[in-house]
């Protein structure tokens, strides 16, 4: 059964500056099963609380990892190096997220429920990072059996064409 990491308080969490560190196993984040190729493996993250020069209660959350993924290109398997950082301003629950936040680039407001559960927080993040349609720098699209190149349907059309403009 996987282990649930919950912050008790997220208010408190944050105006102490308390910080948590830990991974998780690719086989316990549900929402990747369809992205991913192989579900060994783990991802690290590190959460920490602080109070924003303005005093508004903020967590930094790091995420690192590698995901094996398909190319859409060549539907061979890839490894996606996983990236995230991203700052949250905590928003107390049934209160409407800030006006100025919708336009703030630097951080997002989210509503900081008791109990609130860092797995699914951390899922979240990774599955809105993971590209729609990832891609090697460079391969091939994948052959006909046989390896052969397939000629286009209209390729007898060109032909035709050619020789009716040579008569």
């Amino acid at each position: 059964m996987p282990q649930r990491s919950v912050i008790p308080d997220p208010f408190k969490f944050a105006a102490e500056g308390r910080s948590l560190i830990g991974t998780i196993p690719l086989a316990e984040l549900s929402r990747l099963a369809d992205v991913l190729l192989d579900k060994s493996g783990e991802v690290q993250f590190s959460l920490v609380g602080e109070m924003g020069i303005d005093r508004k209660p903020r967590m930094q959350l790091a995420i690192t990892g590698e995901l094996r993924v398909r190319c859409q290109r060549c539907l061979g398997s890839m490894a996606w190096p996983l990236g995230v950082k991203v700052q949250f301003e905590l928003v107390r629950p049934g209160q409407p997220i800030p006006e100025d936040e919708l336009e703030e680039d630097e951080f997002d407001a989210i509503e900081a429920t008791p109990d609130m559960d860092v797995r699914a927080l951390v899922e979240d993040e990774i599955v809105l990072a993971v590209p729609i349609a990832p891609r090697h720098e460079q391969c091939e699209a994948p052959r006909p059996d046989g390896g052969a190149v397939k000629e286009s349907p209209f390729a007898s059309l060109e032909k035709l064409r050619k020789t009716d403009s040579a008569e």
